[in-house]
């Protein structure tokens, strides 16, 4: 694998609510594992962010109740240059993924839905919590943690760890 493809890049629409939430609850598990898999960088971005927005306060909430901090975040849309550095590309619904193919020269080979490793009768999708009451945001985030196994059990074959 080239070394230039560390990153795994968790998208969404804004980059405000799913995907920086994914991207913190990924990095976290990610820096629990044993090397080469705490080495991977955890990135997000939106398909259609604005850039620097800040992170939505009930997605900063949702995170803070187990323990992971989110107050810094700012918002980035997809672009060349973050694809250029991606081994992994995690969406949350297909529209997510089908907007790689505007970045047909840096798509990476790997990009698949979050939930897509947990198997076949899981809902693949994760529905957009925006604007909707910290229980939404909080189902939001358990969708995203059942995942996180498969998730890791898929890149520990594809780092044949």
């Amino acid at each position: 694998m080239p070394t230039q493809r560390d990153t795994i890049i968790v998208l969404c629409t804004g980059n405000i609510c799913r995907s920086p939430m994914g991207e913190r609850l990924l990095q976290n598990a990610l820096a629990a594992e044993n090397a080469p898999l705490n080495k991977i960088k955890v990135l997000s971005a939106g398909i259609a962010a604005w850039p620097g927005d800040p992170a939505s306060p009930n997605a900063v909430e949702a995170l803070a109740k187990i323990n992971i901090q989110m107050k810094q975040h700012a918002s980035q849309p997809l672009s060349h240059a973050l694809l250029e550095k991606a081994f992994l590309v995690l969406g949350m619904t297909p529209s997510h993924l089908q907007a790689l193919e505007a970045f047909p020269e840096t798509k990476p080979k790997r990009a698949h839905l979050f939930r897509e490793f947990i198997g076949a009768d899981a809902d693949e999708e994760i529905p957009d919590p925006y604007g909707q009451n910290l229980e939404a945001y909080r189902a939001c985030l358990d969708s995203m943690a059942e995942a996180i196994p498969s998730i890791l059990n898929y890149l520990r074959s594809e780092y044949r760890c």
